[in-house]
């Protein structure tokens, strides 16, 4: 009988795409690292943490999610996209993976870029010098750890 794995969920993950110099404005700019920060997938038509990122750039302060969803609708009103994937609890969803990345908090039961800061800073303080880190430190266990064994 084959053993049973008991846990293979990741502590933390990160998918990391490099693309052509940025030229691109507005959401599709947005758009374009989604995809470089592997909250998109390539081809992926169900892009509603475009929009939710978008917003919540544009809008520079706090917000609830009742506030972000009507943003997002109208955001894809104003860009004639479809209105799939803005159900309320997929909006929460896409808030939850962006506070995953560090991009958003959640204050009170406010949502908002974090600490305030530029994407640049959040970048360089929370992804390249804290969750990068880590996930490479933890990869180097297990490698040494197989090159030890096998």
């Amino acid at each position: 009988m084959p053993k049973t794995i008991a846990r293979d969920t990741a502590l933390a993950e990160i998918t990391l795409r490099k693309y052509e110099k940025p030229n691109l404005k507005g959401r599709d700019l947005v758009r374009k690292l989604c995809l470089s920060l592997g909250l998109l997938q390539p081809g992926d038509s169900r892009d509603v943490v475009v929009d939710v990122l978008f917003v919540m750039l544009k809008a520079k302060k706090e917000l609830s999610s009742e506030d972000i969803l009507k943003l997002v609708v109208a955001e894809r009103k104003k860009n004639k996209l479809v209105l799939l994937g803005i159900a309320p609890s997929n909006i929460r969803r896409q808030l939850k993976r962006l506070r995953d990345l560090f991009i958003l908090e959640k204050v009170a039961n406010n949502y908002r870029i974090n600490e305030n800061a530029s994407l640049s800073e959040l970048f360089t303080e929370k992804i390249e010098k804290f969750l990068l880190p880590s996930i490479v430190s933890r990869i180097k266990e297990y490698v040494k750890k197989i090159d030890s064994e096998i």
